[in-house]
């Protein structure tokens, strides 16, 4: 007989991130799950071959990457809420049907736990060189919406927010983390089942024969009814109309395109979210997001105890990318200085939105995380 153990397991726990985000996952619902191993995101798949059969949820370990996101897509049509997780090498062969997934406009999470990168790299070390493929790593013209966790409590916390962001806007969504941020071991508390917000697709409000698959309401989503409900649903990787039928012109494809693109972009304020700290009257700003940002923290803790006037702007969402945020402390600060575990990818957007209004610096690191002295380094240097 299957041991059958509850979904939310509410309480205080030690563990570590990948954990925690298997659990977020079934926390909100997630009842399918389908992945390959690759290092270090493969205590996630691990943690759910273990607890989906306990939920009444399914996990399958797929042949390879491309076919995991695959099988996640079909899941999600069918109504179930789905997730894979990969790392670097994974995350370039899921990118054909990420797109896929973001033209079908299909509700589903997508954790990449980043390693030193390009090909095979360093599969036990910390990376984030995968943040400009994150947006552009599919062709054409699209939106994407990604997080980036800096605990095991924000794994938890950021996996439901992501499958929240993709039932409420219809797309996969990012949850990029880092091998740091996964292999962490720290407490997390998992709040009682009836505290956690969850969000689910919008559904047709009633049955009707007429249902067109993507006919957006006013918020620009269609309302979403599961294949198998007895509607009738067509959809399609091509460009296609509101009935999901292929539609080869440049009017659908300027309709469609644009739509897709536009319900996240008129919706940034919903999306968007950072945290500052100090930066009311700081000269100079840290622009950090996942495991760096703890270290950019203690830098600025330390460089006020040393009176320079520092601050911090943490980046939870990365895409859509915050332009007015950066613009507006870009404004005040004489410097950003922009840690990253890349050659510097994430510091030319902040460089784009700042328009010149200050110095920003990038203080790239590979393989490693940044120590707090380091940054604070770099901050004495640029107070001088």
């Amino acid at each position: 007989m299957r041991n059958i153990k509850p979904a939310v397991l509410t309480g205080e726990h030690f563990m570590n991130g990948d954990y925690a985000c298997a659990e977020g996952a079934l926390a909100c619902g997630c009842r399918f799950f389908a992945g390959y191993p690759i290092t270090p995101a493969t205590e996630i798949s691990e943690k759910m071959s273990r607890r989906m059969p306990e939920v009444g949820g399914i996990f399958i370990q797929m042949e390879d990457e491309m076919a995991s996101m695959n099988a996640i897509l079909g899941a999600s049509w069918a109504g179930v809420k789905s997730m894979t997780a990969t790392s670097g090498p994974g995350f370039s062969l899921m990118m054909e049907n990420f797109g896929l997934g973001i033209m079908m406009e299909v509700p589903c999470v997508l954790v990449n736990i980043q390693r030193g990168g390009p090909s095979t790299g360093l599969p036990t070390l910390v990376g984030q060189q995968d943040m400009m493929q994150a947006r552009w790593g599919s062709h054409g013209d699209y939106e994407v919406i990604a997080l980036t966790p800096s605990s095991p409590q924000e794994m938890f916390d950021f996996t439901i927010k992501a499958f929240n962001l993709s039932e409420k806007y219809r797309l996969p969504v990012l949850l990029m983390s880092d091998e740091i941020v996964g292999h962490m071991t720290e407490k997390i508390v998992i709040p009682k089942e009836k505290d956690i917000k969850i969000v689910n697709r919008k559904k047709p409000e009633k049955y009707t024969d007429k249902y067109l698959m993507y006919k957006a309401d006013k918020d620009l989503v269609p309302p979403m009814a599961n294949a198998g409900e007895g509607y009738k649903v067509i959809t399609t990787g091509l460009t296609h109309d509101e009935k999901g039928y292929p539609a080869m012109n440049a009017e659908a494809q300027e309709k469609l395109i644009k739509r897709l693109c536009d319900k996240i972009l008129k919706n940034k304020a919903d999306i968007i979210e950072t945290q500052e700290r100090e930066t009311e009257d700081a000269e100079i700003i840290v622009v950090a997001y996942g495991s760096p940002a703890r270290s950019a923290l203690s830098a600025v803790k330390l460089a006020r105890k040393e009176g320079i006037k520092a601050g911090l702007l943490r980046l939870i969402t990365v895409w859509p990318f915050p332009d007015e945020k950066i613009l507006e402390v870009a404004n005040k600060a004489k410097t950003i200085i922009v840690p990253e575990i890349n050659r510097g990818q994430i510091v030319r957007e902040v460089e784009r939105c700042s328009h010149d209004k200050c110095h920003v610096i990038s203080l790239p690191k590979l393989g490693d995380i940044h120590t707090p002295y380091e940054i604070l380094k770099v901050i004495k240097e640029v107070n001088k």
